[in-house]
């Protein structure tokens, strides 16, 4: 009913989870610099006339807004990926985010040219988010089927890694700039820098990601001749269940990262409690390196443990536990006691996001999968991390109580340890069947 395991040699399987890596790592790197410099200084820049409260709202509005075009990237990419293959798309989808990051580092401002302004800005972050919706399924996708299956979690770890490093390089960029101009300058041509860099990262990421092999599945589905003629409308009607599902599992983790790294606690730090701006970013950036850590980790310990699942209710559970002393810590107004919040959240960020690639892939059914973890990751960033910075600020603006941004959060990860719970673990499954009934083969291989 199911093949022998479909994989690479380890040689190729180390390039291929390099090449992924670096290109993830720069797409979120453009995606990541968008949400700290809307957090910084877009609501000036951008949306002044509304008043202070409201342009910083919409600020955050439109880190949200390029979320809904997430499934749109998803579907498209997901579509071509299972039809034409893996590696095209990651290629694509680079060359996209590079490009709408580059032309908002040049794009005027309010001032220069009206409400064309920020018209220009929300349809470039709406081309990040089509960009962002088809690239992570490529990535992760290319590094868990070039995998051994003992280590596909680990190898499936690696794309994963490109967003906190993202991070990491987008925070460290903007501390670096921010530190160097000053308030006044940055505000003025030093906030374009970070965005006009993704130039050169552009090319990098092209190179690799040309140099790597088609998927080993991919192969071997165009030579069984197997692919589907439509995976998304196969996809709805037979799985549709387990993409919601597999949304919710990604939703609390999406949330976490979006309101920690992602922007709100620097927004937080900065505006309620007028923190210096390039202190809490060198806090973000540590936390950023710890996340990348840490998803390393959870990928690992998923492939020891033999079994998602059991990472996955230890990382959601710590979320939980964590979601109140996370802002305790921020409000006592201490550099080293927002490094330390930060850091210890980020610990349950990584467990919940290292084994995702491979947690994905073993769902999902290889002549669909490419559309299948695409669209739930697409739609577990809707539900998590979309709009999280935005409810956020309106929870603690219409409170005054920032605890109650703790019981979102909370509530965030509860669904989505629900989620996990119910989804059976697939550890170790072939990742090709030679059956189109599915869920047969997915019993054997269990």
């Amino acid at each position: 009913m199911s093949s022998a395991p479909v994989t690479s040699g380890r040689r190729e399987s180390r390039r291929v989870a390099l090449a992924t890596m670096v290109g993830t790592t720069i797409e979120w790197y453009d995606f990541f610099i968008y949400a700290n410099t809307a957090a910084l200084v877009f609501a000036q820049l951008f949306f002044e006339p509304l008043g202070a409260q409201s342009a910083l709202l919409l600020s955050f509005a439109t880190i949200g807004i390029s979320f809904l075009f997430r499934p749109l990237g998803a579907i498209v990419a997901g579509h071509l990926g299972d039809r034409m293959g893996r590696r095209s798309m990651l290629v694509l989808t680079l060359l996209l985010m590079g490009a709408a990051t580059t032309l908002i580092g040049v794009l005027p401002t309010y001032e220069q040219a009206g409400v064309i302004a920020p018209i220009l800005l929300v349809l470039l972050r709406i081309l990040q988010g089509f960009s962002a919706g088809g690239e992570w399924g490529g990535a992760a996708l290319m590094a868990v089927e070039h995998a051994p299956t003992e280590k596909r979690g680990l190898f499936g770890s690696a794309p994963q890694l490109g967003v906190p490093l993202g991070m990491l390089l987008a925070s460290g960029v903007l501390a670096l700039t921010t530190a160097a101009f000053g308030p006044e300058k940055f505000l003025e041509f030093g906030w374009r820098i970070p965005f006009l860099l993704s130039v050169v990262m552009l090319v990098v990421g092209f190179v690799i990601r040309r140099s790597v092999e088609e998927s080993p599945v991919f192969k071997e589905l165009q030579q069984q001749k197997s692919r589907s003629r439509m995976p998304l409308v196969e996809l709805f009607r037979k799985h549709w269940w387990l993409v919601l599902l597999a949304a919710l599992t990604f939703a609390g983790n999406n949330a976490a990262g979006y309101m920690s790294t992602g922007g709100y606690v620097l927004s937080y730090a900065t505006t309620v409690h007028g923190m210096d701006r390039s202190a809490v970013l060198a806090c973000v950036t540590l936390a950023s390196a710890v996340w990348a850590g840490t998803t390393l980790l959870g990928g690992w310990l998923s492939d020891r443990w033999k079994s998602r699942r059991k990472v996955y209710v230890v990382g959601y559970l710590l979320q939980i536990l964590w979601a109140f002393p996370l802002f305790w810590l921020v409000d006592l107004q201490l550099v080293i006691m927002i490094a330390i919040s930060l850091s210890a959240w980020m610990l349950s960020t990584g467990l919940t996001y290292g084994p995702q690639a491979a947690y994905f892939a073993e769902i999902f059914p290889s002549r669909v999968r490419y559309s299948g973890v695409s669209l739930s990751y697409a739609l577990g960033a809707i539900l998590g991390g979309a709009f999280a910075p935005t409810i956020a600020t309106w929870l603690q603006q219409s409170t005054g109580w920032i605890g109650s941004v703790s019981i979102y959060l909370a509530v965030m990860a509860a669904i989505s340890l629900a989620a996990v719970l119910i989804i059976r673990e697939r550890w170790g499954t072939p990742l090709i069947e030679r059956s189109d009934d599915y869920v047969a083969a997915a019993a054997e291989a269990r």
